[in-house]
């Protein structure tokens, strides 16, 4: 079959144009050799823009977590270079309580350093979930474990009402659970009980932590898993329930919270779905 050098001379232009960015539309739906070049050629480029959208939005989202973690590394740093400063000229006694301010100011930086890498990792689809077969008993020890000394600062114990088996990634679970349990501490009462208790249903199985707090006002209830957003205690960041919901997500799962009307304290329910 003959092709015309204009129809040629066309659609080089039509190229030319779509590697300039502007959009062409080469497709068409007669018969022939041309008709096919140009449906694959168009294919090409088609496939070429999505690419680069979704580079750039990979771009955007890498600047938005780089923004976000220095704007909340700036606080406890800067307090952190403030206290080190005071501290050689400070009396003996405050340079203790200085020093100890420090350790704590340190502590909160690693530990959000380490949940804002966990979330990039669920982010960018890196992690790789194990599931088995494993006690809530099991779950609920692990998530214990890294809060002992807030638990015992605060003199709050963890109850675990019932026990029973649950499919999921143990320890990425454990993750999501034990900030769930920091959150119920953070907003509970000095010597109160956080209670965790769980259950199935024919639609998901459940692990729920209920905190003994005033409850959380209704304006701020859905901005409770909005990354960076709010934190309802002074020493935490607005990540940590993020983080626990993007885990449940990962592993086609969810968290809803619930407060019962003219009672104190608030639910938070992980739903694992069948």
């Amino acid at each position: 079959m003959w092709i015309r050098k204009k129809e040629l001379r066309a659609l080089s232009e039509a190229v030319r144009k779509a590697i300039d960015g502007q959009d062409v539309d080469l497709r068409d739906n007669k018969e022939g050799e041309l008709s096919i070049l140009k449906n694959d050629i168009h294919t090409l480029i088609h496939i070429e823009k999505e690419q680069k959208e979704y580079e750039k939005k990979e771009k955007e989202v890498l600047a938005k977590y780089l923004a976000d973690i220095s704007h909340q590394i700036k606080t406890p740093l800067t307090s952190t270079m403030l206290l080190a400063n005071l501290l050689p000229d400070a009396p003996k006694e405050k340079q203790q309580i200085f020093l100890m301010q420090m350790k704590k100011e340190f502590a909160h930086m690693e530990w959000l350093v380490s949940t804002i890498l966990k979330m990039a990792r669920l982010d960018s689809k890196a992690v790789e979930f194990h599931m088995e077969h494993v006690q809530l008993s099991a779950l609920v020890d692990s998530a214990i474990a890294p809060l002992n000394i807030l638990l015992d600062i605060r003199d709050q114990k963890v109850e675990a009402l019932h026990d029973m088996e649950l499919f999921c990634d143990k320890r990425w679970t454990a993750e999501a659970l034990s900030n769930l349990i920091k959150n119920a501490s953070e907003n509970s009462p000095l010597g109160s009980r956080i209670t965790i208790d769980c259950g199935r249903n024919p639609i998901f199985s459940f692990i729920s932590i209920t905190d003994c707090g005033v409850g959380i006002p209704k304006e701020k209830l859905h901005t409770l898993f909005t990354r960076f957003y709010n934190s309802q205690s002074e020493n935490g960041y607005g990540i940590g329930l993020p983080l626990a919901l993007s885990i449940m997500k990962a592993q086609n799962g969810d968290i809803d919270v619930t407060q019962e009307p003219g009672q104190s304290g608030t639910t938070f329910t992980m739903k694992f779905y069948k």
